[in-house]
């Protein structure tokens, strides 16, 4: 496979690489890449690789920028590099069982299992993978090589997401139930297996089966359920050996992000995109894990495989959205949240999106209009855009934004939808205590909302500021110092708990905390503690 890429390829890339020395080429092409030049940098990995075929450190690397890139063809040749130098690492490992569950041979895929499983790192995919070969192959029972349902263990549970999957593309009686109770137990990832399972359905003319398994008011749900209606195709259908392995390397995706192993989720993601170009997660996840990376110019454009046909594309737009404003592109991230908007099907959640675009830029004025217009178009029951939730951010835009007044209305609207919930609780009763308004109502909100979330670290120093405000400095102090031990870089608890230190005569533990609050503290925060530090607590240096 490489002789034929490096035979096509040589030629022009050595046009490009001047001179044509392996290292020359390995550099390049690592700036190009540092540089997002994605294309340049695989013309020049195919250049080092010519030069020196056998050098694994050239492999390795040209593998990592492939898999990111999407190139699938400079992935394999640096992948069977390291495979004839006996250099392959397990995660490299699963992209040839990929590779062989593309090309429907089953002989090669059996082999490379077998060394996943000896491997030992990720054996615990080994059951679900022989379940999709014997699947794609037509050899033997798939389920058979399931561990027994409601086993235990990590392969018991990717095991049990996999079996109804692989019940439903054999056509078995009773696949839907069972998918159905999988989704269940799945949490986010469950309305992506009913879609998934729905699609199948749907192909094969079963459009009862394909709602039944589309209950809920999710908008992808929704959305999935619209086009059954309509009679229209829906993308996603787990029915060949390559979608099912998709679907666990973007779980597995999942699981590794969780425990903070973000570029090995990643390679996991992509290769899921490779497999099953239709499976909108993988997209999605593969553009999260990149952006979590500083990656957001690979990120974004991968969002657009996952078309407007999508039942995901209404998350998918919140996603770029999203990522636009994470890598610092305002610009982008407005104009897409006001085209949204500007659509004449616009719900709540566009305009939500749009006050958090504008929130994010400091604009808090049009972030509570765009919350005010949220309201006036939210249908009722919208459980995706809850009124209460709607009222607390638009009176914390508009507290933000200076006009008071209208706040304390707004978040007293809150307040009466939802008066046991502990963040409106906290932020009215805060809003107040700190403009020294009903001091005694204030302080009685924020008990309520400690009650009901006593681990919470911001209520608790919104409650202990009010006992310091109201000369309780020993029950102060000693809330203070609660908070900060849960969050002990936070600027503002260290502030107060600095500020109750020193009226309870504690000065040098005072001149402590303040120095902790200054570590992260902006702007006119910064100045306020630096003074402080300097020369204790007036009334002007006051925490606010």
């Amino acid at each position: 496979m490489l002789a034929g890429l490096v035979a096509v390829s040589a030629t022009a890339a050595s046009a490009r690489v001047e001179p044509s020395s392996p290292l020359s080429a390995y550099v390049r092409a690592r700036a190009a890449a540092s540089a997002g030049a994605l294309d340049q940098a695989s013309e020049r990995y195919v250049a080092a690789l010519a030069a020196a075929p056998d050098n694994e450190l050239i492999a390795g690397q040209a593998l990592a920028h492939a898999v990111t890139a999407g190139d699938w063809r400079l992935a394999l040749a640096a992948t069977h590099i390291l495979e004839r130098r006996n250099a392959v690492l397990p995660d490299a490992r699963l992209l040839l069982v990929a590779e062989a569950f593309r090309a429907r041979d089953w002989r090669a895929a059996a082999t490379q299992i077998d060394a996943v499983e000896h491997d030992q790192l990720f054996a615990f995919v080994v059951p679900v993978l022989r379940a999709w070969l014997a699947f794609g192959s037509g050899q033997g029972d798939p389920l058979a090589a399931l561990p027994a349902a409601g086993g235990q263990g990590v392969a018991a549970a990717y095991a049990a997401e996999h079996r109804p999957l692989l019940m439903l593309a054999m056509g078995r009686p009773g696949a839907v139930p069972e998918l159905v109770r999988a989704a269940n137990s799945a949490g986010p990832r469950g309305a992506r297996l009913r879609i998934a399972g729905a699609a199948l359905l749907a192909q094969r003319g079963e459009r009862a089966g394909a709602l039944a398994l589309l209950e809920g008011n999710g908008a992808p749900i929704l959305a999935a359920r619209r086009q059954i209606e309509a009679g229209r195709p829906l993308p996603g259908a787990i029915a060949g050996a390559d979608a099912g392995m998709a679907e666990l390397v973007v779980r597995l995706a999942l699981d590794l992000q969780a425990q903070e192993l973000t570029p090995l989720a990643a390679t996991f993601a992509r290769l899921g995109t490779w497999l099953a170009p239709d499976n909108s997660e993988a997209w999605m996840v593969a553009a999260e894990l990149l952006s979590h990376q500083g990656r957001q110019g690979i990120a974004v454009p991968l969002l657009a495989n996952v078309g407007p046909e999508d039942p995901f594309a209404v998350n998918v737009r919140d996603q770029r959205i999203r990522i636009l404003l994470d890598g610092g592109d305002r610009d982008a991230a407005l104009a897409g949240a006001l085209a949204a908007t500007g659509a004449a099907s616009a719900e709540a959640g566009d305009w939500v999106r749009l006050g958090e675009v504008y929130a994010a830029m400091g604009r808090q004025a049009d972030a509570a209009e765009a919350y005010r217009r949220a309201l006036a178009v939210r249908r009722e029951g919208d459980d995706a855009q809850a009124e209460w939730v709607l009222w607390l951010m638009r009176g914390g835009a508009l507290d933000e934004a200076g006009n008071w007044p209208e706040a304390r209305e707004a978040l007293q609207r809150a307040y009466r939808l939802a008066p046991e919930q502990p963040f409106v609780l906290n932020y009215l009763g805060y809003a107040q205590l700190v403009r020294r308004e009903n001091p005694s109502e204030a302080e009685r909100l924020i008990r309520e909302a400690h009650r009901r979330a006593p681990d919470n670290s911001a209520i608790t120093d919104s409650l202990g500021w009010a006992l310091y405000l109201r000369g309780n400095l020993s029950e102060a102090i000693a809330m203070l110092e609660q908070a900060a031990q849960a969050q002990p870089a936070d600027v503002e608890i260290n502030e107060h708990l600095g500020d109750a230190y020193f009226a309870a005569g504690r000065r040098i533990e005072a001149r402590f905390a303040w120095k902790a609050a200054s570590v992260y503290a902006e702007g006119a925060a910064a100045q306020r503690i630096t003074a402080k530090i300097e020369s204790g607590l007036t009334r002007e240096l006051a925490a606010r």
